[in-house]
């Protein structure tokens, strides 16, 4: 077991700890006996994760006296709907967990959303732990509280703000990812560093983070980027202004996700979104010179890409459909130099003014 590394979350709702380590997945439930003082546990996982690591999680929550019962759901973003979501509370009702009882959440984003919300609305409100495998979950979905789920219309428009009261990050996990799944995850990562902090860009413009497998360099990038959400969510934790912020690169990316019918993953459009509004940025003024091409530069350097030929009617249609948009304004993210960003409120033909200087257009 490597050095652990722990980030303290304070929230006006629920103070926690994000454990951030390698080979710590079994010590999880210590963890959470102590944390939550449970009377039972739904693990919630999918097809994809649970062969890996379902068992493991299962003996330790076992071994620390915790009466445990599993789920597993479908992999895939396209189960991140009602139905699903309606399975988790049956399996909570089912393993007969009370108020008392806690949802672990093991896997990405999608499990990590969709548990999170079932945690939230079953009887009202249990404990959440949140134990993510993904570079993505690790750095950005586990962390802060937002948990959802997909409509028709759109991604993650019905969900609930509800703190995790564990987060454990095991870096080992991430040896069995795919490459294009962690390499998905480096797109909050560089979205971080455009938004906050100046040095954490530069280092992955110069040194991708896809040249690395320390587990200790690993731990030590997740926990920045926790650190750095960290600080934006615990002075706004209902997203009411500065955690706005986090938003960048996503009202675009966001309609490109679901404009692919989600085959993309959701780091890979977020790095669209930010080269799209980057470049819309500094050919409005609203952006220092040459910002766009630095942008850009870092994202393809992690193989990441930096435009779409999704037609702009199609991302300006499902973006008018996102959480963001408030009446005939969309609320932008708008970055200006590395390390600054500003929200402008602008309106439907301004920002289709935008979709149409940033997106198609490299070639």
């Amino acid at each position: 077991m490597s050095d652990v590394i722990t980030v303290h979350v304070p929230t006006p709702s629920r103070t926690y700890d994000v454990i951030v380590g390698s080979g710590i997945l079994d010590s999880l439930g210590d963890r959470v006996a102590s944390t939550c003082h449970p009377d039972a546990v739904l693990v919630v996982t999918d097809s994809n994760v649970g062969p890996l690591y379902l068992q493991r999680v299962v003996t330790s929550l076992e071994k620390a006296g915790l009466r445990t019962a599993t789920l597993t759901i479908p992999a895939g973003e396209q189960y991140k709907r009602l139905v699903t979501f309606g399975a988790i509370l049956e399996a909570a009702a089912q393993a007969s967990l009370t108020r008392d009882g806690v949802i672990v959440a093991l896997g990405g984003g999608v499990v990590g959303d969709m548990a999170g919300f079932a945690a939230a609305s079953y009887m009202r409100g249990i404990e959440v732990v949140q134990v993510p495998t993904t570079l993505l979950a690790m750095v950005d979905s586990s962390v802060g509280g937002k948990t959802a789920i997909d409509l028709e219309s759109g991604k993650n428009l019905v969900g609930a703000f509800l703190q995790p009261s564990l987060v454990l990050a095991d870096v080992a996990c991430l040896a069995t990812l795919q490459p294009d799944v962690f390499v998905d995850g480096i797109g909050e990562i560089v979205k971080h560093g455009i938004l906050a902090d100046a040095k954490l860009f530069d280092e992955l413009a110069e040194h991708p983070l896809t040249q690395y497998s320390d587990a200790s360099y690993l731990a030590r990038i997740v926990a920045r980027n926790v650190e750095i959400k960290r600080d934006v969510v615990s002075t706004d934790e209902k997203e009411r202004g500065l955690r706005q912020t986090l938003n960048l690169g996503h009202t675009i990316g966001h309609a490109v996700e679901a404009a692919s019918g989600f085959t993309l993953g959701h780091g890979h459009c977020v790095a669209i979104g930010l080269c799209c509004v980057a470049r819309a940025a500094e050919a409005l003024g609203w952006a220092e010179d040459g910002l766009s091409s630095r942008i850009e530069s870092c994202i393809t350097a992690q193989g990441l890409p930096i435009d779409t030929t999704i037609a702009s009617d199609d991302i300006i249609k499902y973006a008018t459909h996102d959480k963001k948009r408030h009446g005939d304004v969309v609320n932008l993210v708008i970055p200006s130099t590395i390390g600054g960003v500003g929200i402008r409120l602008v309106s439907l033909d301004d920002f289709r003014h935008i979709v149409c200087l940033g997106c198609g257009v490299t070639r």
